[in-house]
């Protein structure tokens, strides 16, 4: 008699008739298939949304001469908030709200604080430095990402990885070639010592928030992580706000058309995060990264009609060489030993292009501590 066991495929490899496979063709098919697909769509839905705020806070500054940023994005948080956290609150058990803010409500703090920093860094660094010098040090984030993945999740990253990477920095190159061409690097403000750290800070910032997003959604779920971020946003923003901005609010000179720009940008970063988890939980942090590196092309380009950007060929050129690089970042599997969460073993052989457990290995000392340490902070 057959062992039917025998002939199953192991958890995490491809089957034999792709491994006979000549290596092309198995890329070629990965890079082509439905999941690769559905995560270069999420992520340039992700980088319009992020165009969406860039373009609605630029109008509300050269229009109405309103510059508050945190207000914006408390109003964001709080929509998160009011969406989620209730959401939450009929939920009972360990995945119950009581029980989450009695034994977690210390670490979604934290979290909260780095992703409400982290979007203030980037903003009030372009008040001292250049929009050349944001787009190039903001990339510091993606390295920053690997490296902690690497640490804290045990990713196992590929040749095919790197360079991705390198293509999608090589696409931004060409994108700030395309600025320093058109004249923006123009109209530096002073300090930019301070604005090129607060970039780098930012960036630094993102990839802590956007990794513990990742352990989050895979290992608890998607709607705990945007609850509690809205929960904790809303009160550190809030508390920033009234520190900050409480006279900027009230000089603000409140019509139509600053009640729809305020609008447009919370529904905008509201989309972005929501949507945000949805393509982590399907690939991985630093894949949905690289992917937003699109968001300043369209903003360039959505720009050439509202604010008379200069648009050039080099920016096509550009996106073509992001969009390759996060294609092929997204075709090869990054396998993490401890998620695998909600996949049965079956649709684990069919689409291999996911993040599966990966064989026994060995763990290092370092990888070790690294997965005690998750454990501690997000148990």
């Amino acid at each position: 008699m057959t062992d039917v066991g025998a002939s199953q495929p192991l958890l995490g490899h491809p089957t034999p008739t792709t491994c006979r496979d000549p290596a092309y063709r198995h890329l070629w098919r990965k890079i082509f298939s439905w999941h690769v697909l559905k995560i270069v769509l999420l992520g340039q839905l992700l980088s319009l949304f992020l165009c969406g705020t860039s373009v609605t806070s630029q109008l509300l500054v050269d229009n109405y001469m309103v510059d508050t940023p945190v207000t914006q994005n408390f109003i964001t948080y709080f929509l998160l908030s009011l969406v989620y956290t209730v959401w939450l609150a009929f939920r009972s058990g360990e995945s119950g709200i009581v029980y989450i803010l009695k034994n977690k409500w210390w670490k979604y703090l934290l979290l909260a604080i780095v992703d409400v920093e982290g979007n203030y860094c980037m903003v009030k660094a372009f008040q001292y430095t250049t929009l050349i010098n944001v787009q190039l040090l903001d990339c510091v984030a993606i390295p920053a990402l690997m490296v902690l993945s690497w640490f804290i999740l045990r990713s196992i990253f590929k040749p095919i990885h790197y360079i991705a990477v390198v293509v999608c920095l090589l696409g931004v190159g060409t994108m700030v070639y395309a600025d320093v061409l058109s004249g923006r690097e123009d109209g530096k403000g002073s300090g930019m010592l301070i604005g090129d750290l607060l970039v780098i800070l930012g960036a630094c910032l993102y990839a802590i928030s956007d990794l513990c997003q990742e352990y989050v959604v895979k290992m608890l779920s998607c709607v705990e992580f945007l609850a509690m971020l809205g929960l904790f946003g809303a009160f550190v923003s809030g508390t920033q706000l009234m520190a900050l901005e409480s006279a900027a609010v009230a000089n603000i000179d409140w019509n139509w058309g600053v009640g729809l720009l305020f609008a447009g940008y919370a529904s905008c970063l509201f989309g972005f995060y929501s949507a945000m988890t949805f393509a982590v939980l399907h690939s991985s942090a630093t894949s949905v990264v690289l992917g937003l590196l699109t968001a300043d092309i369209y903003t360039l380009f959505i720009g050439r009609f509202l604010f008379g950007y200069k648009f050039s060929g080099l920016y096509i050129l550009s996106f073509v060489m992001i969009i390759v690089g996060f294609t092929l970042y997204s075709s090869v599997t990054t396998y993490i030993s401890e998620f695998s969460p909600g996949r049965s073993h079956e649709e684990t052989v069919n689409n291999d292009t996911e993040e599966v457990e990966a064989p026994l290995v060995s763990a290092t000392p370092l990888q070790t501590m690294s997965g005690k340490l998750c454990t501690i902070l997000m148990d």
